[in-house]
């Protein structure tokens, strides 16, 4: 069975990918994250076992026990199968795939392990992702800026003008956006503080100690117009990993599975160019979404918790309007005052701060958050979340991961 990821009225500036179906097969048995921090001196592979260690002792496995590994192929130097057998001193036949990681690949490395189960290639494998940028930066190395500037169209076309690095490229988003549907400052700062206040109550959170109010936010000078420092994600060590096999095999360890109900993935026809995207103020969430509620037979509305890939706070509003959350426009009205916290807002959002406060380790820390939402162990604890959703982005490539408490 096929499960067509295609919007009933798909617009023209992009496109979907299609996934099999595999609604209920994949249940997501053990999470962990490494301490997020500013700079540490740690290496991405320190970082990385600390996530992977505790994400296996979580499922109630050993090392030995898992004989897959997914973690990203392109961003830095990953944890894959040579360092898992380094670090644990194992040497067991290991099933490894570079298909996964943080990003938007937090949410679609679920396709990756199911295809694996399904072929018996592996039966427990684990997704892992973590960065060092923090400790880079120190340096004067690494982080997004410099991964974006060695693009060759970026470095001859948009730098020369001054657009880069990401702020930037935001802010002109913010700007336009406002002009379009009148978003205004203070939804965007709602944003922000519901993200802030959700990391006071998460330890860990690298912004734990910071407070951070409405009226805080608008007192702050622009970073670059009509941007804030607050708009603004982090810059972190961290790291995260979760553990995953066959729904049936899930039922027999640790914790409560988490199942995997839906997957969906977008792109956009722009590349890694917004200067050449066609819809300024819209994301590939709207290829994404729709084909991975469709395949968990769930709508936007049944959703208890929501998780974005949140750079900036304007991604995030494009995000909830793109999935379905609300019309296209209506963001600003729809996240405004109270709306986004998780005690009795109309949609507990980033309920660990997301990479606005809690740490910058680009999604994969979004997934381990509603997983331990669904389970009832979250610091911010949504009442009785029985479905969560994971939105993935990259500016061009958008995907969309959703969870469900097995019942």
């Amino acid at each position: 069975m096929t499960a067509s990821t295609t919007p009933a009225n798909p617009p023209d500036w992009g496109f979907p990918t299609e996934f099999e179906d595999l609604s209920g097969e994949v249940a997501i048995v053990g999470v962990g994250e490494a301490d997020p921090s500013k700079a540490s001196g740690r290496t991405t592979h320190a970082i990385a076992a600390q996530a992977v260690e505790r994400a296996i002792a979580d499922a109630g496995l050993r090392p030995e026990d898992v004989d897959g590994v997914i973690y990203s192929g392109g961003l830095g130097d990953q944890f894959d199968a040579a360092a898992f057998h380094a670090h644990f001193g194992t040497n067991h036949s290991l099933f490894a795939s570079s298909e996964g990681g943080g990003m938007a690949w937090a949410a679609t490395a679920p396709v990756v392990a199911a295809r694996a189960i399904r072929e018996r290639k592996a039966s427990c494998l684990v997704n892992v992702f973590s960065v060092a940028w923090a400790t880079q930066r120190a340096n004067m190395v690494g982080g997004p800026g410099e991964f974006h500037a060695k693009q060759r169209f970026k470095a001859n076309l948009e730098m020369p003008f001054g657009w880069f690095p990401q702020p930037v490229y935001f802010a002109t988003i913010a700007r336009r956006h406002m002009l379009e549907f009148g978003t205004k400052p203070e939804q965007l700062g709602a944003i922000a503080v519901s993200c802030r206040r959700h990391a006071n109550l998460t330890p860990g959170a690298v912004m734990h100690d910071k407070k951070l109010t409405l009226e805080d936010y608008l007192s702050r000078p622009m970073l670059v117009d009509p941007l804030r420092v607050e708009d603004c994600c982090l810059i972190s060590d961290g790291g995260g990993a979760y553990v995953m096999t066959s729904s049936e095999r899930a039922r027999d360890l640790a914790k409560p599975p988490i199942v995997v109900a839906g997957v969906g993935e977008g792109q956009s026809g722009s590349g890694s160019y917004w200067s050449q995207q066609r819809d300024f103020t819209a994301t590939p969430q709207v290829f994404s979404a729709p084909g991975a509620f469709a395949m968990a037979n769930l709508s936007p509305h049944d959703v208890d918790v929501l998780t974005l890939y949140d750079p900036f706070t304007i991604a995030a509003l494009m995000q909830i309007e793109d999935m379905g959350f609300c019309a296209k426009g209506d963001g600003g009205a729809f996240v405004e005052g109270s709306a986004l916290d998780f005690d009795g807002g109309v949609l507990p959002y980033n309920t660990h701060g997301g990479m606005l406060s809690h740490a910058y380790v680009l999604g994969i820390a979004h997934v381990v958050e509603v997983v331990r939402q669904l389970r009832g162990e979250a610091a911010a604890q949504v009442k009785d979340a029985r479905v969560g959703v994971y939105g993935g982005y990259t500016g061009q490539h958008a995907s969309t991961l959703v969870l469900r408490r097995d019942a």
